[in-house]
Formats: structure tokens, sequence, C-alpha cells
């Protein structure tokens, strides 16, 4: 008969990899949703490309692992019961914002499902100030850069192409198209293995 702290460690494995998956229907659909929809790709290729580079992209850093693993809550407070929490809670919420098609990131519903988790294991003082102060700063700029950021390439690239063909366009940024989707699939997937 398995002890108890083995079927705890197989429920966290199974949670994780469950979490993992969800992630992947919740967040991969949009690195290959533009690429599907121009046609510049077929649905059985674009998937076949983001699950290819998923799987490329989790072999390469630990960055991510890094601030979630040990940034967030110290790791003698991550108990197997604290795991299986914050595991069921970002699994739940990943569920519910893809059910309602709502935009949320996987990332940010495990981290505050740690600090959920860990406040209610063993109050706020186990929380790490400056890792969450760390994810919530890339919470706020990176779409407001990202914002700031798409506005100007897009305005250099009317002023670029305004006198260009359409065939000649459409033919550049397919293959553009193509490379973005390929880079999204490629960083989620990287994300995605670190956090689990």
């Amino acid at each position: 008969m398995p002890s108890n702290e083995l079927l705890a460690l197989i429920l966290i494995v199974a949670l994780g990899l469950g979490f993992d998956f969800i992630n992947g229907f919740h967040d991969t659909a949009n690195a290959i949703a533009t690429s599907v929809a121009t046609r510049v790709l077929s649905p059985g290729q674009a998937v076949l490309m983001a699950a290819v580079l998923n799987v490329a992209g989790a072999l390469t850093g630990t960055a991510v692992a890094s601030t979630v693993g040990k940034g967030i809550i110290p790791t003698e407070v991550a108990t197997q019961e604290l795991v299986v929490a914050a595991l069921l809670s970002a699994i739940a919420w990943n569920l519910i914002t893809w059910w309602f098609g709502i935009p949320s990131s996987s990332s940010h519903a495990l981290v505050f499902s740690i600090v959920g988790a860990g406040i209610a294991s063993a109050g706020s003082d186990v929380i790490i100030v400056g890792g969450v102060t760390k994810v919530l700063k890339g919470m706020v700029y990176s779409p407001l850069l990202g914002f700031l950021g798409a506005f100007l390439i897009l305005f250099g690239l009317l002023w670029a192409f305004a006198r260009s063909r359409p065939r000649l366009v459409n033919r550049i940024f397919g293959k553009l198209q193509i490379g973005s989707a390929a880079f999204m699939a490629f960083s989620h997937g990287g994300n995605d293995a670190q956090k689990t």
C-alpha cells in the first residue's frame, strides 16, 4: 500500500499535468488564431507548429520557475496540501475564464493561487513581497508597453507600406505572421513548463 506522501505526490503531478493541459488550450490558441483566421496556415499546420514549438520552448530556461517556485512564498511553507490547493484554484479559474471567454493569464492565476493558499495556510507574513511586486509590475507595465509598441509599429508599417501592392504586402506579412505565431508558441511552451 503506497504511503500518503506518495499518493499526495501523484496527485500533485496529475494536477500539474492537468493545469498544463488546460493552460495549453486556454493560452496557446491566442498564438495561432490569427494565422488560421487569415488562412496563412491551415488549422492542422498551426496546431502542429504550436505543439512542436511548445515542446521546444519547454526545454529552455528557468526564470519563470525561479519566481514561481521561490519568489512568492518560502519553500518551507509550500506543503503538498498548499500546492494541491493552489493548482486546484488555478485550474478552476482557467476553466471559468475559458468558458465565459474572459481573457486572463494562466501564469497570474497560478501565482496568485499560491499567494492565496500561502495566506490561508500560514498568514500574510509568509508572502515574499519582492516576488509579488515583480509579478504585479509585469501585469501593469507589460500591457502598457505592448499597446504603445504596437501603436508605434502600426503607424510605422502604415507609412512604410502605404503605396505597396496588396499582393506583396500579403506575401510579406503572411510569412511574418507565421514567424510571430511560432515565437509565441515557443515562448508560451517555455513559460508553461517552468510554471509546472
